[in-house]
């Protein structure tokens, strides 16, 4: 053997001992995470169940929620042999565990101390603060209403949201392609731009036949005017040499629309989709708190005038869980519809 084959060879050994180490020390770090988790877990639960609470008769589902502590640590418990097996199959979902570990102490402990300074100690005023288990009878005795209010928001909020995002898509391509659309529209649009949508209440519930209607409208104001200026602004920054190779293979003028100008400034449009998504969510509870009779907004307010906080909690937690759910899907849809755009963005 050569002396280049030695080194190589004890390079080779050097790089397979320093995989082992780091390969290793993931171990350890996934076996030592995932059972500390699973330990804060279990003692949320006993902390739940042992302890009795400040006033048993107030809250009936302590036994409930400490069950459902148990099941959480109980599969934190049962996913570390996967985590440590390294079978193919399964290391996606592993890695994303281990990697959430860190989140997943930090939520045991909240829970634990959320416990104690309501149920147990009685630290925080009520009915203002509710402890988890008081959350976790709403999801048990009122989900028929919960599902009903949810199921009506999110179809005011789609339709609004579709209304907006299509007349915004559509009046931003016509601004940044056309100069005489941009000189009538630009500034309507600076003009109620800045303007909340929620300051059209009184002019939309007037102008509306329904309060329905009048909700949808304003869903689709909020959503309209960021994808009109995102859109917009797309186009307008289309490099020009895109036309100009276009025009050269004979490109028609729908075509260079089509093909060129939106396909280009999708990126921008999707940020725009992402800000009115987050606007739609706003300005839909403040409208269905105004006019209609079922819905997140209605829910909320009636929680709140009955006192019963323990509702609005639970609403907004599942309201929460609803809006983040539905930006990782329009997150999923742009991977999907700009995989081609990939080597020129960062992602």
């Amino acid at each position: 053997m050569s002396v280049n084959d030695t080194a190589a060879a004890l390079a080779a050994e050097d790089g397979g001992a320093g995989e082992g180490e780091a390969l290793s020390a993931s171990g350890i770090w996934s076996r030592f995470g995932l059972a500390a988790a699973a330990g804060l877990w279990f003692a949320a639960a006993a902390v739940t169940a042992l302890w009795p609470d400040s006033d048993p008769d107030a809250w009936p589902r302590t036994g409930e929620f400490a069950s459902l502590l148990v099941v959480a640590g109980g599969a934190l418990v049962l996913a570390l042999p996967f985590s440590l097996s390294g079978v193919a199959r399964w290391k996606p979902v592993t890695d994303r565990l281990v990697a959430a570990v860190p989140w997943l102490v930090v939520l045991a402990l909240g829970l634990i101390g959320w416990e104690v300074a309501t149920a147990k100690l009685n630290l925080l005023p009520r009915p203002f603060f509710a402890p988890p288990q008081a959350l976790l009878e709403v999801y048990l005795d009122d989900w028929p209403r919960l599902l009903d209010c949810f199921a009506a928001s999110l179809k005011l909020l789609f339709t609004g949201y579709a209304i907006g995002a299509a007349l915004g898509i559509v009046t931003g391509v016509a601004i940044g392609w056309s100069r005489a659309v941009g000189y009538w529209v630009h500034p309507v649009l600076r003009l109620i731009g800045p303007l909340p949508a929620t300051a059209w209440l009184p002019i939309a519930f007037f102008a509306f036949p329904s309060s329905w209607s009048a909700s949808v409208f304003l869903i689709a104001l909020a959503t309209g005017v960021p994808v009109t200026i995102l859109t917009w602004s797309g186009v307008a920054g289309v490099n020009s040499a895109y036309y100009d190779i276009a025009r050269t293979l004979g490109a028609s003028q729908r075509f260079l629309v089509l093909r060129v100008a939106v396909p280009a400034a999708m990126p921008h449009v999707f940020v725009g989709l992402f800000m009115g998504l987050g606007a739609s969510f706003a300005v839909l509870v403040v409208a269905e708190m105004l006019g209609v009779k079922s819905g997140v907004g209605w829910y909320l307010q009636w929680a709140q005038g009955w006192a019963a906080y323990a509702n609005m909690y639970a609403a907004l937690l599942v309201m929460a869980l609803v809006c983040s759910g539905l930006v990782t899907l329009l997150f999923r849809v742009r991977d999907r519809l700009l995989a081609w755009q990939k080597g020129m963005l960062k992602w």
